[in-house]
């Protein structure tokens, strides 16, 4: 993969995707859990809170694919974004220092994800000249 400066991490419990661009290419890796896309069937009257423990390889695995990034935006529509981060924080604390944002996001392309992340960074001329660009950053809780 080509080395770009920016990517943007889209994740959810079925797969991730890093996207590293510029202003005028992207690149894509693609990474899912090893052994498929696991399954919770929550039960009536069942004590556990009905969410699949973290997947710490998966993880680990879509940290390693932002190394040599210098700044990220995590995407994602639901908790799996914030799984990474507190992954990450436990085990690579220098990589959390190149997130540099957290958005909630549902199934978008991998254009509209690359125009979003362009966007964040202000490599899209459609912001120049003092548009306004709004951000939803999530704060890590442990």
């Amino acid at each position: 993969m080509t080395s770009h400066l920016h990517a943007i991490v889209w994740i959810d419990h079925a797969q991730a995707r890093v996207i590293q661009f510029d202003r005028e290419t992207s690149s894509t890796v693609v990474i899912h859990p090893e052994g498929g896309t696991p399954h919770l069937h929550h039960k009536a009257n069942s004590i556990d809170d009905g969410h699949l423990p973290e997947n710490q390889a998966y993880l680990h695995a879509v940290g390693q694919a932002m190394a040599g990034i210098d700044s990220v935006l995590v995407a994602g529509p639901a908790n799996a974004k914030l799984e990474l981060l507190k992954h990450i924080a436990r085990h690579d604390p220098l990589l959390l220092e190149k997130v540099s944002g957290v958005q909630t996001v549902d199934h978008p392309s991998d254009g509209q994800l690359v125009g979003l992340a362009r966007r964040h960074f202000r490599l899209d001329d459609s912001v120049a000249g003092g548009a306004h660009v709004e951000e939803h950053a999530h704060q890590l809780g442990d």
